[in-house]
């Protein structure tokens, strides 16, 4: 007897730092690709069946030849992918930005193709770097590139609009790109992505930035660039007006179809602590239905972004819950885990060389984009706890191993193990707030017989506490701390004259860290790393 469909789709799908969502059906399967920014391995992937009980797959850009972050400045990388499928390939789109500031953007777009979702994955094509946000369209037999051209002359708004470009599947770009004809007064889009359905094209737009005002916009035209006309009944999805909504910045979406047509809507929503605050959980993948109107435009329900709505009519697929604890006894790390700017190597990382333990050879310093030695996990509840056992043996005080609550090189908290000047090992605690650092060298503990220590920390909204476990049970650590420094909005900093300086884009992450500071790689071994959202 065939499942039956569930009721409701619970927003967000995919909690903590899964923005920009992509996504395609593919018979039965339904395929979501997001943005991972600085973090390895590259686009993570999900996959469902009901759109309901969602997957990881792991990231598609998981070796350097797909992929190379060495020095991508924080919430740079992997911006905004675009996963579609044409000719029984998969085809995915993304850019690796180097550059985001001072109203320059260096933004090389590349196009990978496999025959699986799981891979493995061609060699990068570069596309161009004429712009961020690219997407690819096929109609038949044909190709179409989108994306938003950069403008980086002072005094034109950062944008150009958008172009087209005619791409061959055999052969790549051809001609010159085509500039898309806009809707009358259409200022700063980002994400666009194109359907047709009738005789219709349908532009699906990001607009009004990244932030509150966020929100997904649909425009038509009968052919393919324009002229666009805007939909008079206003935006398919956006909070923008809702500030007392639970789910906020809603924007940047991508549509599919069921097999019995029904459409969806995937775009990214966010949950702030308090009214318009911060969001310590970055930017999360939610799920709107959508309806068509008899005069053909798409309609998102209310418009309103909502925590839950009707789940589509397909048989319930669920998957096996993920386990709390990783005991490291396989040999590749799990797809919950990223790591910061370089993939797993032997060089750094190991799960073979000590039995049922991850071994991670210290890296450079926090402020370094080269060479970290960071493993860690998107934080998806704004409550939560992260442990972990850490095993090691500092002699100096350039040797330190220990967890972290970590947004990026300038935002940070560390628990860390470490050695005095007598080569004693010493329990300290480390944080950076934008950019300024503090070490209280008079909260410590002494750490005397088993190199074996217990770590753990606490998320509880706004709050942040540490503890350990020296063999006596747990006692806290350290004073309560503020979460939200670890928030999108924290780390945005700007110039004076108004120019970009970071970027926030990235949401909080928990992990397992070890620095190095003589350069030579000093190894800390740890064991069950337990995360359980409360």
């Amino acid at each position: 007897m065939p499942l039956q469909a569930a009721a409701m789709v619970r927003n967000p799908v995919l909690p903590g730092s899964h923005p920009d969502p992509s996504m395609v059906r593919v018979g039965q399967d339904y395929y979501l690709a997001t943005s991972t920014f600085e973090w390895c391995p590259g686009v993570r992937l999900h996959h469902s069946r009901d759109l309901v009980h969602w997957r990881p797959l792991g990231g598609a850009l998981d070796r350097t030849r797909l992929l190379d972050l060495t020095g991508c400045p924080d919430s740079g990388g992997v911006w905004a992918p675009n996963l579609s499928f044409a000719d029984g390939l998969f085809h995915l789109v993304y850019s690796n930005v180097s550059t985001y500031a001072g109203g320059f953007t260096d933004v090389p777009s590349y196009l990978v193709t496999s025959p699986r979702v799981e891979g493995p994955w061609s060699d990068p094509v570069l596309l161009h770097s004429r712009g961020f946000d690219a997407s690819l369209f096929h109609e038949g037999s044909d190709s179409w590139l989108l994306n938003l051209v950069h403008d980086w002359r002072p005094g034109h708004g950062g944008s150009a609009g958008l172009e087209v470009s005619r791409y061959d599947r055999a052969g790549g770009l051809v001609g010159d790109p085509v500039p898309v004809e806009l809707p009358p007064g259409a200022g700063w889009i980002e994400g666009p992505n194109l359907y047709r359905r009738g005789d219709w094209y349908y532009l699906l737009t990001a607009e009004g930035g990244t932030g509150y005002q966020h929100q997904v916009v649909v425009s038509r035209s009968r052919t393919l660039a324009g002229p666009y006309e805007r939909d008079p009944h206003g935006p398919l999805i956006t909070a923008r007006d809702h500030p007392e909504l639970p789910l906020q910045k809603a924007g940047h979406g991508s549509l599919v179809d069921t097999p019995s047509g029904e459409w969806y809507l995937a775009y990214l929503a966010a949950r702030p602590h308090g009214t318009h605050g911060p969001c310590v959980l970055g930017r999360e993948t939610a799920l709107a239905p959508v309806t068509w109107t008899p005069d053909g435009w798409p309609r998102g329900g209310t418009g309103l972004p909502t925590l839950e709505v009707p789940a589509p009519d397909l048989p319930v697929t669920p998957w096996a819950a993920a386990e709390a604890v990783d005991g490291f006894d396989g040999t590749r790390l799990g797809p919950h885990w990223s790591t910061l700017r370089r993939p797993p190597a032997s060089d750094w990382l190991s799960l073979t060389e000590r039995h049922s333990h991850l071994r991670l050879r210290g890296g450079r310093s926090p402020r370094s984009l080269i060479g970290p030695s960071l493993v860690a996990r998107r934080v998806t509840s704004a409550c939560c706890t992260f442990e972990a056992t850490v095993e090691y043996r500092p002699r100096l005080h350039q040797h330190l191993a220990g967890i972290t609550a970590y947004y990026n090189t300038r935002n940070w908290y560390y628990l860390y193990v470490t050695a005095d000047d007598h080569g004693q090992a010493r329990l300290r605690l480390a944080r950076c707030d934008r950019g300024i650092l503090t070490a209280d060298r008079s909260l410590e503990a002494a750490l005397s017989g088993s190199p074996r220590i217990r770590v753990g920390l606490d998320v509880d909204g706004p709050e942040l506490r540490f503890r350990c476990d020296r063999g006596a049970g747990w006692e806290p650590f350290g004073p309560s701390l503020d979460a939200t420094v670890l928030s999108d909005e924290h780390a945005e900093e700007y110039e004076a004259d108004g120019q970009i300086r970071a970027l926030g884009f990235t949401g909080a992450f928990v992990g397992l860290w070890a620095w190095d500071l003589t350069g030579h790689g000093h190894h800390a071994d740890f064991d069950e790393a337990t995360y359980t959202a409360r």
